[in-house]
């Protein structure tokens, strides 16, 4: 059997057709369903029958998907340790990908005991979309993905959580905002301009559950999915945004701003996604003990402040 025919199988296969397929392999489409053919003929049954306009997986070709995928992740585990020996001074290369709704500091603050292991670390960054991301970890292309959320139930993707930490949030303002503001926290948020993180994440959603149970109504300005923009935005004094209560000194020194309050009942959570699910990587066992044992580390459970905002 040929293992590179298999491949092209396995990619129809999880993407759903040999055109997807052909965009991502960057081959045309009669090549791939010749392979496919050629495997066929190889293992003696089809793998795909159609249905209208598409393909659906036969009985057999569902069978060969099981065993495509292990055989895959075993090549993906063989990739991992090969990288890992030491190589004459070469630097282990870690590939991780950010969801963009993570906050940069947050992923700063992750990513750096990866950078302090005793051997040479050149790490790969990549921000995009969380589903983009599990894709590309998926084709292996990446050893690491950290989101605001585990993988979501419609991604078909053979990948482990591993649960980084959470937090609560707080609430930051510059200057003029807090000048101009009335109420103690979290009444002065009613009616004050808020820039939101966007409504599709894990975070933005549990922000507006929250202001909905307060009975909060705050005039939302703006909606953004980078993080690093609402606190540009805030810093200019736009709108009142919201950042990891754990990260509340370096926020308002890097910004300019203040904390007007902060709530335990809103959690940040984080999340290192991974092909392994026995972690072995060393660069991936780095981050999620640096980040159980210091940035998320177990405390006192913080108390909401009511910070006075103006009499």
């Amino acid at each position: 059997m040929n293992y590179k025919h298999l491949h092209y199988f396995f990619q129809v296969a999880k993407l759903g057709g040999v055109a997807r397929a052909s965009e991502r392999l960057h081959l045309s489409s009669q090549t791939i369903s010749g392979q496919i053919q050629s495997l066929e003929e190889a293992l003696g049954t089809p793998l795909f029958a159609k249905s209208g306009r598409g393909l659906v997986l036969t009985e057999a070709g569902r069978m060969v998907l099981g065993y495509a995928e292990a055989i895959f992740s075993i090549g993906a585990e063989l990739e991992e340790a090969v990288r890992e020996l030491p190589r004459q001074g070469r630097p282990l290369e870690f590939r991780v990908g950010v969801a963009d709704a993570v906050p940069k500091s947050i992923a700063c603050r992750l990513i750096e005991p990866a950078a302090q292991l005793p051997e040479p670390v050149r790490i790969v960054c990549r921000e995009w979309k969380l589903d983009t991301l599990l894709g590309e970890l998926a084709l292996h292309r990446l050893d690491l993905v950290i989101a605001d959320a585990p993988i979501p139930s419609d991604v078909s993707v053979r990948a482990f959580n591993h649960r980084l930490g959470s937090c609560g949030i707080s609430f930051f303002a510059a200057p003029s905002l807090l000048a101009a503001g009335k109420g103690r926290f979290p009444a002065c948020l009613d009616g004050a301009p808020l820039l939101v993180p966007a409504d599709e994440s894990a975070l933005g959603q549990r922000l507006r559950a929250w202001l909905q149970a307060q009975s909060l109504h705050p005039r939302v300005v703006g909606e953004c999915d980078d993080s690093a923009l609402a606190k540009e935005f805030g810093r200019r004094g736009m709108g009142i945004f919201v950042g990891p209560t754990v990260l509340e000194r370096d926020i308002e020194k890097q910004f300019g701003v203040r904390v007007l309050g902060s709530t335990t009942d809103v959690v940040a959570e984080f999340f290192a996604i991974s092909v392994e699910r026995r972690i072995t990587h060393p660069c991936v066992t780095a981050i999620t003990e640096a980040a159980r044992a210091e940035l998320f580390a177990p405390g006192p459970r913080r108390r909401a402040r009511r910070t006075a905002v103006a009499a």
